[in-house]
């Protein structure tokens, strides 16, 4: 007579199966805890020793014989008393950095050129040739249609005075 599985059954052998599969995966455990358990008791490879910082000795050049490597060297400097700051009224636009000013075009024609520049604020300045712009006494010696050229006094940090070009232009389109 041929065997006839109920649905009872097979679920009954699945059940079996699955536990009898279940039941060798927890066969071989024991081994395995005792190689961890030994690998654990080994003493660990030593660690190899930090490296040792190199240290650099801190120098201050407060020696007022010594140049300053950051500054120009006093062959760089100019001899005598040098330029000196003209005392002239400041006009409106020395109080702004001269790199927050931005020239927005130019009026005229030939010597009667102007220049227009505006402010941080938006106002636009009308400027010639001989005005004064910027914060380091940058006296304007040049106005072309695209752009206005300037010469800047700075300290040279010797109590006197240099000259530094400068230049202020349209913006690229």
């Amino acid at each position: 007579m041929p065997a006839v599985f109920t649905s009872r059954s097979l679920q009954v052998f699945i059940a079996a199966g699955a536990i009898a599969i279940l039941a060798g995966c927890t066969r071989g455990d024991g081994e395995l805890r005792d190689w961890v358990a030994r690998e654990k008791a080994q003493p660990g490879a030593p660690i190899a020793p930090l490296p040792v910082l190199k240290t650099f000795e801190t120098f201050e050049y407060s020696d007022q014989s010594m140049r300053d490597p950051f500054s120009p060297s006093l062959d760089e400097l100019p001899v005598g008393s040098g330029p000196q700051p003209d005392k002239h009224p400041k006009e409106p636009l020395e109080a702004y950095a001269l790199d927050s000013l931005r020239m927005v075009g130019s009026m005229g024609a030939g010597a009667g050129l102007e220049g227009l520049i505006k402010d941080t604020e938006g106002t636009i300045h009308r400027v010639h040739g001989g005005n004064y712009m910027g914060q380091n006494n940058g006296k304007i010696v040049g106005i072309a249609e695209t752009h206005i050229d300037l010469v800047e006094l700075i300290p040279n940090g010797t109590g006197g005075w240099m000259e530094r070009r400068a230049t202020i232009a349209l913006p690229e389109k």
